[in-house]
């Protein structure tokens, strides 16, 4: 599974940091992205549906 951040439609809300910080992180602009080493047993379909201006990719 291949998780991706859309920068240009990320606002820095924390979000999908707060639901799963193995692997989201925020940069120093506030921009979320993707850990280079993650795992996450949470579901990411889920976690990407609830970003508010659906900024998160998930691809099978």
């Amino acid at each position: 599974m291949k998780i991706t951040i859309d920068e240009n439609a990320c606002v820095g809300c924390g979000l999908c940091v707060n639901l799963c910080p193995e692997i989201f992180a925020l940069k120093d602009n506030n921009i979320a992205q993707v850990k280079p080493e993650n795992s996450c047993d949470k579901n990411l379909h889920k976690i990407a549906s609830q970003c508010p201006v659906n900024a998160i990719l998930v691809n099978d």
